[in-house]
């Protein structure tokens, strides 16, 4: 799926999605990315649902972003509580789909100027 973008904003922007990858500014990826609006995209240590950890969330904290979209792949899937703790303690509110409506979610968020940050899980295919 092509995602259209505003290419005038300097933000990062999903630019596509499809089975094992997503598309960041025209370059794909084969892995899961932490993609935050205004900063690097960073390799996120996460081969599946499965492998979510606490240090996962934590990583997300030190971003200090104003919100968090959580893509878990090709279905919405809930991580335990007890993985989410560092994002209620700290006030940053959190959005958990799947990973396509969170790359749609992602872009618009971005588009009205919001300081928000992707975690994002790319399913092997």
């Amino acid at each position: 799926m092509k995602l259209q973008s505003d290419p005038h904003s300097g933000a990062n922007t999903i630019t596509g999605y499809g089975p094992g990858y997503v598309e960041i500014n025209q370059t794909p990826y084969s892995h899961a990315v932490l993609l935050s609006s205004d900063g690097a995209i960073t390799a996120w240590p996460v081969e599946s649902f499965e492998d979510l950890k606490v240090d996962h969330f934590s990583q997300m904290v030190g971003l200090k972003p104003e919100l968090i979209l959580i893509g878990t792949g090709s279905r919405q899937r809930f991580p335990a509580p007890e993985l989410l703790k560092n994002l209620i303690s700290a006030k940053i509110g959190f959005e958990i789909m799947d990973s396509q409506a969170a790359c749609r979610t992602y872009n618009i968020l971005v588009g009205e100027g919001r300081q928000v940050l992707l975690a994002l899980i790319v399913e092997s295919v």
